[in-house]
């Protein structure tokens, strides 16, 4: 498994963010708030892998560009990006040695935060 940034949805991360389109939710809020597998299914049907991509800060090229095992690290609901989410994410990174997943994490953390 080659997992990279997918740096387009770290911008769309960003540019969310910016725009205050962002759930300030607890560390441990987000497996609560993360969609379901048919919130997934009816997200994908609805607006397509592109944008389902946009969500999910993980990508493994190596995989079909329309199944849910290419994209990894989600972010968000789909409609606003959590903070509990990024949490979780960066420490998966970090413990995946997926370390420009986690810098890149930890700075959108931070811009959160610094809002």
């Amino acid at each position: 498994m080659t997992v990279k940034l997918n740096r387009k949805a770290l911008d769309h991360a960003r540019s969310l963010v910016g725009k205050g389109t962002v759930v300030r939710d607890e560390r441990d809020d987000w497996s609560e708030d993360a969609p379901s597998a048919d919130d997934e299914n009816a997200f994908i049907e609805k607006h397509g892998w592109e944008q389902y991509a946009l969500w999910h800060l993980g990508e493994d090229a190596e995989k079909s560009e329309e199944t849910k095992g290419r994209y990894s690290f989600p972010y968000g609901d789909f409609a606003k990006v959590h903070r509990c989410a990024v949490i979780s994410l960066e420490s998966r990174a970090a413990q995946n040695d997926h370390d420009d997943i986690a810098r890149a994490s930890k700075k959108l953390l931070e811009q959160i935060d610094g809002e």
